[in-house]
């Protein structure tokens, strides 16, 4: 029934919102079910039925009604530990914008993920697992081993004189190495600064200066298809723009494994992660040892149902939220993580899946963009691989389309496994809408905000609706929520407190549809605005990549002297040889049919490739500023430089 269904595109005549939300709302739509068996083993309902909860609307009511009691819940569960109990679990006093969490509280995480097993059967169970792109090159950690090393690592960092409060980055490529010297920066009481492996030096350096950092880590190389990429160098180079920072390179081994774990406040600043917006430099989000840490494991142990025999493969960067987010949900939780580096298409386009079958994955966690990707080489039969030990998916970083989803829930997944939709951010610490195996999926949706988020879909005037798309909100704090900009206060408050009083807005469109899953739009600040009419350019990229020819899209809105903006797209097709004025008119007449002669295409233009972030996401902005000709702005999150060209070159 669900092989090859595809959902009638519908024309509402109100809002081409609406018309996009109709493309999910199609007969018997529901493609996934829990069994009874899912149900009863998983960790939400053994939550529930832990404190006498009968229903998920029950529980979302009351996590966000009485805060107190579900964040004290969040951390017995996990078996959050304290040296010194904390005296207040949330202090508002300083407002909305400023929780203080776990007040009084005394905890450094690191003895949370490590220390705490110490004697236990989780010690000698697998903590990490790691790849590299040469297929001899494999490691694996048990939990005993992995806190050896980091003790190592934390010596190491002491006798190069480096403590508590120091903030010392790490510019590695993902290698075990990476997420020992993470561990151990926190475990001295120092502040991570996570950067993104494909940084250049201006971008590292930039980033080192504004977070005053003492130290970064580096390693001297690493391989890319094949082929050695320097990467102290570019460290050096960085360390040369910044005089006050040391490079340093992971020689820790010759170092004793016996180091104490730094006492620390449960509040106090232990990573800064620094994230990229539409305008302006990089934004460093700042968070604590109860912060992050605590939102990331309750997100894995709730939404994605993470039991302590599974393997975690989440494809990321350190650089990237989802890194710290993999290590320190899987160590909270006693489980195993998978780390990888290197290309997933080389040297054989099936190495993805032949990750998966050898380190037996449970949880995979990929984007659209890489599924789409994958779809290219097995778009009709499966790898002849064995992805039986496959038993949910995670997705991140962009909106999905239905043909897309549907091709990894019935050709990898074999109709089975459930896609656990997730969106949130780096100042989120997680997710604040997410799938789980309680509840039935229709394709691309969220079965709701997650355990502990207040999310709301509100008008301009901050009103709540249904059945409509509007701004993604939060209207209660969460324990993982940033503390704030690094020395940039006004910036943070100006970024999400500004528009609606004492309300966090996301700066996301969303939807909740009639049967109550909720949908995310894309972001409220790529809008294009055609004659007074909003439209959202994931809305028009879902009708283009449903032709045959077309693998990815982007649309933009650029000015227009009639309409105010007028609509611009750019197609990846499967097929570079194809005609292009036929496609051109065939794809402009499918937008045009499928949204309405007002948004029409202006103008639809083909590229080899999109420019993208390391974790998917399409630089819209980009884009527009490369079709106008202007200064694109930052691009140290920009994954593949030369897609600017080709953009330009299409022009």
């Amino acid at each position: 029934i669900v092989r090859g269904h595809r959902p009638r595109l519908q024309w509402a005549g109100i809002s081409p919102w609406r018309g996009y939300l109709k493309r999910f709302e199609f007969e018997g739509d529901i493609v996934w079910r829990p069994t009874a068996e899912l149900i009863a083993h998983s960790n939400l309902q053994h939550f529930m039925d832990r404190h006498g909860i009968a229903t998920l609307e029950e529980l979302q009511r009351r996590s966000t009604t009485d805060l107190e009691w579900f964040w004290k819940a969040v951390i017995e569960t996990l078996d959050i530990r304290f040296d010194k109990p904390y005296s207040r679990l949330l202090d508002l006093s300083r407002g909305i914008q400023w929780p203080v969490w776990c007040a009084g509280g005394e905890m450094n995480i690191i003895h949370n993920c490590l220390d705490k097993y110490s004697g236990t059967a989780t010690d000698q169970k697998i903590a990490l697992r790691w790849e590299g792109e040469s297929d001899a090159t494999m490691r694996t950690l048990t939990y005993a081993e992995l806190r050896s090393d980091v003790n190592r690592a934390a010596t190491y960092f002491r006798s190069l004189g480096f403590g508590k409060g120091d903030v010392i980055g790490v510019y590695m490529p993902m290698i075990s190495e990476c997420v020992i010297a993470m561990l151990a920066i926190i475990k001295i009481g120092a502040v991570f600064l996570p950067l993104f492996s494909g940084f250049g030096a201006k971008a590292v350096a930039a980033r080192l200066l504004n977070a005053g950092a003492r130290g970064l880590i580096t390693a001297e190389r690493f391989q890319r298809r094949g082929q050695v990429v320097a990467m102290k160098v570019i460290a050096d180079e960085a360390a040369s723009m910044y005089p006050n920072v040391k490079v340093i390179l992971p020689e820790w081994q010759r170092f004793h494994n016996a180091s104490e774990t730094e006492p620390t406040s449960a509040e106090d600043v232990m990573m800064l992660i620094y994230t990229s917006g539409t305008s302006g430099p990089p934004k460093g989000a700042v968070h604590t040892h109860c912060g992050f840490p605590i939102k990331a494991a309750q997100d894995i142990w709730m939404g994605l149902d993470l039991h302590a025999d599974e393997t975690m493969f989440w494809i990321t960067d350190m650089g990237w939220m989802m890194g710290p987010w993999l290590v320190f949900g899987t160590l909270l939780l006693g489980t195993t993580m998978l780390i990888y580096d290197g290309s997933l298409d080389y040297p054989r386009p099936d190495r993805l899946w032949s990750i998966i079958e050898n380190h037996r994955v449970t949880t995979l966690g990929i984007s659209p963009t890489l599924t789409r990707a994958m779809m290219r080489h097995n778009e009709t039969a499966p790898p002849a691989h064995d992805l039986s030990s496959l038993r949910k998916f995670g997705s991140t970083g962009e909106p999905w389309n239905p043909e897309l989803w549907l091709w990894l829930f019935n050709v990898i997944g074999r109709g089975k496994l459930p896609i656990i939709n997730y969106s949130g951010g780096t100042e989120i610490s997680g997710g604040i809408l997410m799938g789980n195996v309680l509840t039935p999926l229709k394709p691309c949706a969220f079965s709701g905000p997650v355990p502990g988020m207040d999310a709301d879909v509100v008008d301009e005037q901050g009103r709540s609706i249904q059945g409509e798309v509007g701004e993604l909100v939060v209207r209660q704090p969460w324990i993982g929520m940033t503390r704030g900009f690094w020395n940039d206060p006004n910036r943070y408050i100006e970024s999400y407190w500004s528009r609606f009083p004492n309300i966090w807005d996301h700066g996301d469109w969303a939807a909740r549809d009639k049967t109550g899953l909720w949908y995310i739009l894309g972001r409220s600040d790529d809008t294009i605005k055609i004659a007074g009419k909003r439209l959202g350019p994931a809305e028009v990229e879902a009708v283009l990549v449903e032709h045959p020819s077309v693998s990815e899209a982007a649309a933009i809105g650029v000015p227009d002297p009639a309409k105010g903006e007028a609509l611009v797209c750019f197609c990846v097709l499967k097929d570079h040889q194809k005609s292009h004025e036929t496609l051109r008119a065939e794809l402009k007449d499918r937008v045009t049919r499928a949204l309405g002669k007002p948004f029409a295409p202006h103008d639809i233009r083909f590229v080899r490739d999109l420019p993208k972030t390391r974790n998917a996401k399409v630089m819209r902005r980009v884009i527009r500023a490369a079709y106008l000709g202007n200064d694109p702005g930052d691009l140290s999150s920009l994954e593949n430089g030369n897609s600017i060209e080709d953009i330009r070159n299409a022009i």
